[in-house]
């Protein structure tokens, strides 16, 4: 005879018996109380993330208590960023002009030393310049006939050109007019020549050496400058007024 499935059953340890409605109905216990403890976990874990989580809530708390004093020290430093910028931009400026200004001091004492000097190598230098006109007019005069006219004449002509070189050695320039235009600002005409073989307003000889130092010139050459020549009206017209 089959037995019923709600018969009572030994327990093999204890000896006890019961039914198969109450091992399922402890069953049933065992999970709501599993339930009831996952329960309980999961809200100390909720509790425990919120505690965790109120020392940020209270941090922007304090932020936002603070944020009216937090702007006015932000404007307090823009404020003064903008003061030590503006000084700034003014020394800046001060000191550009200072050394503009030092600049243009250097430069015009600079020119200044250099004119000075010139000044005075011009000034010494001047006189001398009629000494080197006599030997060039007594190698232009003097033809040597013997032996010993001829060592005088090399030995003037040995110090003539120790001369000139020390000359060239301060910088001292002789001019060169022949060819070139006339130039009021080098040159003075003290002969006038009319001709074809020149355009007018050139000069075709230097009479007497010009010099120069540097920029300065120590003296203005002596030259003659050529004209347009003479028309035949022009000439008729000349020798109508020399005659009336």
């Amino acid at each position: 005879m089959v037995s019923n499935s709600t018969a009572n059953n030994p327990d093999e340890l204890t000896g006890q018996s019961y039914s198969t409605s109450e091992s399922e109905a402890k069953s049933f216990g065992d999970l709501e109380h599993d339930a009831t403890t996952a329960t309980e976990s999961s809200s100390e874990t909720s509790v425990a993330t919120d505690t965790t989580a109120t020392p940020e809530t209270t941090f922007g708390q304090e932020i936002e208590s603070s944020g009216e004093g937090f702007p006015a020290e932000v404007m307090a430093l823009v404020e003064v960023n903008a003061s030590l910028k503006a000084q700034l931009e003014d020394i800046t400026g001060q000191y550009r002009r200072l050394a503009a200004d030092f600049e243009n001091f250097r430069k015009r004492t600079q020119k200044e030393k250099e004119d000075l000097e010139i000044s005075i190598k011009g000034s010494t230098l001047k006189p001398l310049l009629q000494v080197v006109d006599n030997f060039d007019r007594a190698r232009s005069q003097i033809k040597p006939q013997t032996d010993a006219e001829m060592n005088i004449h090399k030995s003037y002509q040995g110090v003539y050109k120790l001369m000139v070189d020390s000359l060239k050695q301060l910088g001292v320039a002789v001019m060169r007019p022949e060819g070139e235009p006339f130039d009021p600002n080098l040159h003075e005409a003290v002969m006038r020549e009319p001709t074809d073989a020149y355009p007018e307003g050139t000069v075709i000889e230097d009479l007497m050496h010009g010099y120069q130092l540097g920029e300065k010139v120590l003296r203005h050459a002596m030259v003659k400058v050529a004209t347009a020549p003479e028309t035949d009206s022009t000439a008729e017209s000349t020798a109508d007024a020399e005659n009336p």
